[in-house]
């Protein structure tokens, strides 16, 4: 027998059943915000007990957006085929149990393995989520409140992650944060089946295996090339990998339009809407990560916060989210859709570009100011931009368009860590032996900040300072340089969604009409 298709499961559910699902789904987003956000906090730990190489250490930043990003399309189309809730509470279950090999890895390599594993049951929550607010919400207004909702959770999740992972790393060892995951995922897994209705694609047509390759093996191959070709130049390895992911993502492109049931349908681009918000989901992450993954080094390895105080002082750029999170779709119907996203873009890009006045000594009303306006942009932003996905697709293809969404931004944190990451670690490295210091100690302190703490701790005074001091300020000015690349790309971004979302507006679109086929019926 058939399930039941998305809207018969929304229309059968009752109205505050509806918000408590709600409620279910944004554990999820809490979970992914939380992750996101503790690893940072635990990088001078992981530093200094791992030992990982620079390289290593923006792989443990980023392989996990590197999967993700390559594993989202075909999640989000295996959720419209198998059932949202299902591959919900299946890819919980195996995130909680991934957390917690991340949090007993005994080495870099480890932990760089577990973090692409979970990766990989990442790639099942976001789209999930999302998708099953489309579903569970058909009403305009009520699918805004629930999307600032969910956005405010993602917020209030890297609100959350810093000030309990700082605790926790104040008084436990650093694989403690990733341990937080657990009691989020049991309760989502417990409560969630018992809740959270059923919704699938009624007619989704076969999961075409070789799209799912070729989308992975595309999005993968590029980010890999564009990482090491920032990092170190032009090799063989980047060259081929670059032609291997954009020839595969050539053609999966080209076979998406052939196929009856394409794992992505490539017509959902013909929107500008939906171009034009995916489009300013990635270049506004790509911009804002280099700074946020630096950002808690930058506290606790310069400025000497706990971690603690470092999850605090990070505090306002999430209050800041989670405050116009809430009104974001209020504020784009009093104002405009295009008003909103470029409004809130800008506001980011002027945040960054503040932090290129930092220095080893600012104080904290700078830096607190400039994160508190840019946690008003992003929330903004991002809430709009993911109403505005939603509401221009049919709800049957709710899965694949959330994953589309989500894969900007996982590529867009991806991109940003490396391109971003590789201008500060590039700056970082240039630093000059200073006076009185062995040659190996410098060399050992350009691996990293957290090497060059500990190796300025193991020389005799004047000469570990000198060290500190010098690996401090060029930490801090290639994290000026990065905040200042960062700003020229979310104002390009707030041009970029002014042209492309004009006109747009958030409400109800028509169903399908029954008459038209689409692929897969």
């Amino acid at each position: 027998m058939r399930d039941a298709s998305p809207g018969q499961a929304d229309r059968t559910q009752p109205q505050p059943l509806r918000w408590l699902a709600l409620a279910v789904l944004v554990l999820a987003v809490l979970l992914v915000g939380i992750d996101a956000t503790v690893l940072g906090l635990a990088v001078p730990f992981l530093s200094e007990d791992l030992r990982p190489s620079s390289t290593q250490l923006l792989w443990i930043g980023d392989v996990y957006s590197f999967v993700i990003a390559g594993l989202l399309v075909s999640m989000g189309s295996l959720g419209d085929r198998i059932g949202r809730k299902k591959l919900l509470l299946t890819g919980s279950v195996a995130f909680g149990a991934l957390s917690v090999l991340t949090a007993y890895a005994h080495s870099a390599e480890a932990m760089i393995v577990w973090r692409a594993l979970l990766g990989v049951a990442g790639a099942t929550l976001m789209p999930s989520t999302l998708a099953l607010i489309r579903n569970l919400f058909h009403d305009s207004r009520e699918r805004s409140v629930a999307v600032g909702i969910w956005g405010a959770a993602a917020a209030a999740g890297t609100a959350v992650g810093p000030v309990v992972g700082g605790f926790l790393l104040e008084h436990f060892w650093w694989g403690s944060v990733f341990l937080i995951n657990l009691p989020v995922m049991a309760v989502l897994v417990l409560v969630g089946a018992k809740l959270l209705p059923e919704s699938r694609n009624p007619a989704p047509g076969p999961w075409d295996l070789p799209s799912v390759g070729l989308s992975m093996v595309g999005i993968i191959a590029v980010v890999y090339a564009v990482k090491e070709g920032a990092a170190y130049g032009l090799r063989w390895d980047v060259a081929v990998a670059a032609v291997v992911g954009l020839t595969a993502l050539t053609w999966f492109v080209r076979r998406q339009l052939r196929l009856p049931a394409p794992l992505l349908d490539m017509r959902l681009f013909a929107s500008r809407g939906f171009s034009g918000a995916v489009l300013a989901d990635l270049l506004t992450i790509l911009g804002l990560s280099g700074l946020v993954f630096f950002l808690s080094q930058f506290l606790q390895m310069v400025q000497s916060r706990t971690p603690f105080e470092a999850g605090l002082a990070e505090l306002p750029a999430a209050l800041g989210a989670v405050v116009t999170g809430l009104f974001a779709g209020a504020i784009a119907r009093r104002t405009s859709v295009r008003g909103a996203v470029a409004g809130g873009l800008a506001a980011v890009g002027l945040a960054l570009g503040s932090c290129v006045l930092l220095q080893p000594s600012t104080g904290y009303p700078l830096l607190g100011s400039a994160l508190l306006v840019l946690g008003f942009g992003a929330g903004l932003a991002f809430t709009v931009t993911a109403d505005v996905i939603l509401s221009t697709v049919p709800k049957e293809q709710a899965g694949a368009a959330s994953a589309v969404s989500e894969t900007a931004y996982e590529l867009g944190a991806a991109l940003g860590i490396a391109l971003l990451g590789s201008v500060v670690t590039g700056v970082y490295r240039s630093f000059d032996t200073p006076p009185g210091v062995p040659g190996g100690a410098a060399d050992n302190a350009r691996h990293s900040l957290g090497e060059a703490v500990e190796t300025a701790h193991a020389l005799p005074g004047p000469a570990g300072e000198r060290l500190l001091t010098a690996a401090q300020e060029t930490f801090t000015e290639g994290l000026r340089l990065g905040a200042g690349v960062g700003a020229a790309v979310l104002l390009g971004a707030s041009l970029l969604a002014w042209h492309l979302l004009k006109d747009q507006r958030l409400g109800d679109i028509p169903e399908e009409d029954p008459s038209t086929p689409a692929p897969g019926r």
